[in-house]
């Protein structure tokens, strides 16, 4: 059994406490896998008691089964075919996309979205910042967040990305994008902006526990299946989109009419 689908129907039980052990657990996958209740329970402080008392809120009968199916999870997603770039036959794949789709957008943490929509309503100018396939989607983001009134810019290569890390001001709102959270531009572009000026940064990556997100100041999660013909990333960003389209969503529902323009048909 995937360990996703066990704790999908759970997760609206959770409390914001049980929230936070479930982020951990979510970025950090492989390091759990081979580690025992108590050394979990640790480096969440709190007791092996009430991280018992998690495991079972999310649908497991106790800490062996937890660990078995993280085991099996990990091990599936990355049995991929050598014959084929998909994992899965188009058929089940299609069930795959949507389940990385909805679990995406269903672990975006209400107090998070709270933060970035505060800091956009202050009207700052927004910096994107993203390399590879991630890059290819940002004009789009940028077309939606301009249409809503924003000042956006979006460096397309690393020449332009030093000159708008001069641009940034504490009161400005930057987006990281990267699956894997390791760039080592990306990284030291974050590090410089902290340095320097200090704006909100929000980085959006994969679940895994990487750099990127230890250094952001929130951090959104986004799940997909890596995918790759010939050599070239054809990894599906559907679920980048959608947390981008969402934290905008969220910002138009809660602002003055006056501050955009929309006409729905």
């Amino acid at each position: 059994m995937d360990f996703y689908e066990i704790v999908n129907s759970h997760l609206a039980e959770l409390t914001k406490n049980e929230r936070v052990l479930f982020d951990y657990v979510i970025s950090n996958l492989n390091v759990i896998k081979n580690k025992s209740i108590r050394e979990v329970s640790e480096e969440c402080f709190v007791s092996t008691t009430t991280f018992l008392r998690f495991v079972r809120k999310i649908g497991f009968s106790g800490y062996s089964e937890f660990s078995t199916v993280i085991k099996y999870t990990l091990l599936t997603k990355n049995d991929v075919p050598q014959q084929s770039p998909f994992v899965v036959s188009q058929k089940d794949y299609r069930e795959e996309y949507l389940k990385n789709l909805i679990e995406s957008v269903r672990v975006m943490d209400s107090d998070k979205i709270k933060k970035i929509v505060l800091a956009m309503q202050e009207k700052p100018k927004i910096f994107l910042f993203a390399k590879g396939m991630s890059k290819e989607i940002m004009g789009y983001i940028k077309y939606l967040y301009t249409t809503a009134g924003f000042f956006v810019i979006f460096p397309e290569d690393q020449q332009t990305r030093t000159i708008a890390l001069q641009q940034a001001e504490s009161k400005d709102l930057v987006f990281v994008f990267s699956y894997r959270g390791e760039d080592n531009e990306l990284i030291t572009l974050i590090r410089k902006l902290k340095e320097q000026s200090h704006p909100y940064i929000v980085s959006i990556t994969g679940a895994d526990n990487n750099l990127m997100q230890n250094t952001s100041d929130i951090n959104l999660y986004l799940f997909t299946d890596e995918l790759y013909l010939n050599q070239l990333n054809l990894t599906s960003h559907i679920s980048m989109i959608a947390l981008m389209e969402l934290l905008l969503y969220q910002y138009i529902e809660g602002c003055d009419p006056q501050d955009y323009h929309l006409v729905f048909r």
